[in-house]
């Protein structure tokens, strides 16, 4: 469909300063839209642990003008190895560095979240009005405009409203039926992550444990002073969803409790979870809706589709879904239905794909309960390593993460 000339710029209210809610924003701008960012954090949240790009998400940043600056910024993560409770690796799968194919198990682009959000904010705060330690109560809207009323009293008026405030989008349930059913689909896993104080004993290779009782330890190191630590927990069980809503020090205390026993550097991860400053602990779900929309609001990034850690795919999956979501508002300004409409059918495919990858039952087999399946993978996987077998699947692969969906272009629809 053709570009709706003779509309005005649009004035857009963006509820949340993440990455999709930046990216989002730096595309819309360049549509020539006026945009504000407000997030409820009092600065700019340029937090978090170690994420990557692939596929997509790849171009995305390249057709932002980023990539050069994003490899600047890259985490040096060779390889993961596969370690047992001395410490002592059976097996290790190297990125693939070659341009072609599939990323492996680590990405040829790994990033801190927080890095990455500085390099959009970069790129996006002097065309953007950002507004922090405010955030949206309430909302209502009729055919042509959304009034917003944000935590501080005041209120506004925008001709779009969107939601990138992630996987409990507060955006989402007011724009979801009552009776809709739940957005959240469990895969079965239960995370915590922090950092801790590097030692010698640490290198820029990923380590990867398993312990009996469906539970797995991760070991990365992002920079010369710290060392990211990551506990799953493979547990169904009410205590296990609910201690997520808990006070920190009883999430600690459970995760303590279900890994005090687990061998290899538990005792050294366990007593800097209890010093570290930064810690975090969810249940690993996806987020599956009917819809990205209502009226003149709509979703973007985990807050309408989030793929879950294991997907691979959530930072990719953000930048798409926003360069896809402000091409379509660009190319209709003056007809907001049709341009969520179109941004639903033209990301849909895309997201499936992401999302399908995601399969309970293979993640179930990387939690073994006892030493009878934990020495299981560590024989095949010690196979498959010694012949190099993951590299050169990914390096043959047709496609990455995200399928043979192609990238649309809104070129054309940029004025900026």
């Amino acid at each position: 469909m053709a570009v709706t000339t003779g509309a005005k710029a649009l004035k857009v209210l963006v509820c949340g300063g993440g990455i999709a809610g930046q990216a989002l924003a730096y595309w819309l701008v360049r549509g020539g839209h006026q945009v504000t960012v407000v997030e409820r954090h009092p600065v700019l949240r340029a937090t978090g642990a170690q994420i990557d790009l692939r596929g997509q998400g790849i171009e995305a940043i390249d057709r932002m003008g980023l990539l050069d600056t994003v490899r600047g910024i890259r985490v040096d993560e060779p390889g993961v190895a596969f370690v047992d409770g001395r410490g002592r690796r059976w097996g290790t799968v190297l990125a693939n560095t070659s341009g072609k194919g599939r990323q492996t198990m680590t990405s040829e682009y790994e990033i801190m979240r927080g890095d990455l959000v500085r390099v959009l904010h970069g790129a996006t705060k002097d065309d953007v009005r950002f507004v922090f330690g405010m955030g949206v109560e309430s909302f209502q809207q009729d055919s042509d405009r959304v009034r917003a009323h944000f935590s501080d009293g005041t209120s506004g008026e925008f001709d779009i409203l969107i939601g990138a405030d992630g996987q409990g989008s507060r955006i989402r349930r007011d724009i979801l039926a009552a009776d809709a059913p739940t957005p959240y689909w469990p895969v079965g896993i239960h995370m915590a992550y922090w950092f801790i104080p590097r030692d010698a004993t640490d290198d820029s290779i990923r380590e990867t444990y398993n312990a009996p009782g469906g539970r797995m330890i991760m070991r990365r190191s992002h920079n010369p002073t710290q060392t990211q630590v990551y506990f799953a927990l493979w547990e169904n069980s009410e205590e296990a969803t609910a201690v997520h809503r808990q006070p920190v020090e009883q999430q600690k205390q459970f995760w303590t409790d279900r890994f005090r026993d687990a061998g290899w550097q538990t005792q050294r991860f366990l007593a800097g979870m209890w010093e570290t400053e930064f810690f975090y602990s969810q249940e690993v779900v996806q987020v599956r809706t009917e819809t990205w929309s209502q009226g003149r609001v709509a979703l973007v990034g985990d807050a309408g589709y989030c793929g879950s850690p294991y997907s691979g795919m959530g930072t990719s999956a953000a930048l798409v879904g926003a360069y896809v979501l402000a091409g379509e508002i660009n190319r209709h300004p003056g007809d907001i239905p049709a341009a969520f409409a179109q941004y639903h059918a033209t990301l849909q495919p895309f997201v499936d794909h992401v999302q399908g990858e995601v399969n309970p039952k293979l993640l179930r087999f990387g939690f073994p309960q006892g030493k009878l399946g934990i020495n299981a993978i560590r024989t095949m996987g010690a196979v498959a390593t010694f012949l190099r077998l993951p590299e050169l699947a990914a390096r043959f692969a047709k496609e990455d993460r995200g399928g043979d969906w192609q990238l649309p272009n809104y070129s054309h629809t940029l004025k900026a």
